[in-house]
């Protein structure tokens, strides 16, 4: 895997957000609650902090301005650099077609598998299912070697352990796959049409701020989905 400038599951999520439009932390945060996206990413509003000053550090997002809502603390509101959306695209590319020993990384991508279009999507998803492949005919033949040596068998169950796992792995991933590739997934014809409207130059922010008329009664679902929550509870306001 590649060394990350910003090596935070959390920071892929901030990136994920700003894709979307600029916000403040506070934003992010209720964003990625309401999405129920905690399960996925730990989150709390202490390392949101330091998270996003590392991505501006690095140059990945940028601050845009400055805002005060009634007696509110004033906040920053960051938006995406162009930097911010090559790294952002890079690293859920390779998360999505490279396995690790972490299966959490796996469940991270799968989270904001939407940030890039299906048909990429399916296509790193089956390369991952390539190399799983790979892996689980190594596993297979060091486990054969070890019985032919007359190894008994509790001392393989922590890899045959792994070989299930993986096993489990490689069939989520190429049924996922196949499923977006004959858009038989529920939510893959909008997510398909996001990606093509973007592609026509249209911002994700205007594109957000009206599905119905982009997508018809499919945008309601989309509309009710990615809705920021603002009440959403946070750990701080």
């Amino acid at each position: 895997m590649s060394r990350r400038r910003v090596n935070n599951p959390l920071a892929l999520a901030v990136l994920a957000c700003l894709g979307e439009r600029p916000m403040h932390p506070y934003e992010i945060s209720s964003t990625l609650r309401h999405r129920g996206k905690e399960q996925s990413i730990k989150l709390n509003y202490g390392s949101l902090y330091s998270v996003v000053a590392s991505l501006e550090k690095h140059g990945l997002i940028s601050a845009r301005e400055k805002v005060r809502e009634g007696n509110r603390p004033e906040r920053t509101v960051y938006e995406l650099t162009q930097a911010g959306v090559e790294e952002f695209e890079d690293w859920l590319s390779e998360l999505l077609s490279t396995p690790t020993h972490d299966p959490s990384s796996l469940e991270s991508a799968l989270s904001l598998i939407g940030g890039i279009p299906p048909d990429e999507a399916a296509r790193l998803l089956e390369e991952r299912v390539s190399r799983l492949d790979l892996e689980l005919r190594s596993a297979g033949a060091a486990n054969d070697w070890a019985r032919e040596q007359g190894l008994p068998e509790v001392f393989l169950v922590e890899s045959t352990f792994r070989a299930a796992m993986l096993t489990a792995e490689r069939e989520y991933a190429a049924q996922l796959a196949g499923q977006i590739r004959s858009n038989t997934l529920g939510g893959v014809k909008v997510w398909r049409r996001m990606h093509e409207l973007r592609a026509c130059g249209i911002p994700m922010e205007e594109i957000l701020r009206d599905p119905l008329r982009h997508f018809g009664e499919e945008g309601r679902m989309l509309r009710d989905t990615l809705a920021d929550d603002t009440e959403a509870p946070a750990d701080t306001p």
